[in-house]
């Protein structure tokens, strides 16, 4: 199940994560999609411009995570 998808990134395992977590660690629930950029750009030599589908699934993981909270 994983991380959950951009559509919606609080699967009830992201939310036992959050839940049962010590107070001082973060959880990020769209860290699956920021590590799918991150490789893209690497795997492209640091062209940005083609991973813009990865940047915007990112995106649209943060505002449904920030809207869901």
């Amino acid at each position: 199940s994983g991380a959950g998808t951009a559509e919606e990134p609080w699967t009830d395992e992201v939310k036992t994560k959050f839940e049962t977590k010590s107070r001082s660690a973060f959880l990020d629930p769209c860290q699956e999609a920021a590590e799918k950029s991150i490789r893209c750009i690497h795997r492209n030599g640091g062209d940005r411009t083609m991973c813009s589908d990865y940047f915007q699934a990112y995106r649209d993981c943060k505002k449904s995570w920030v809207c869901s909270r």
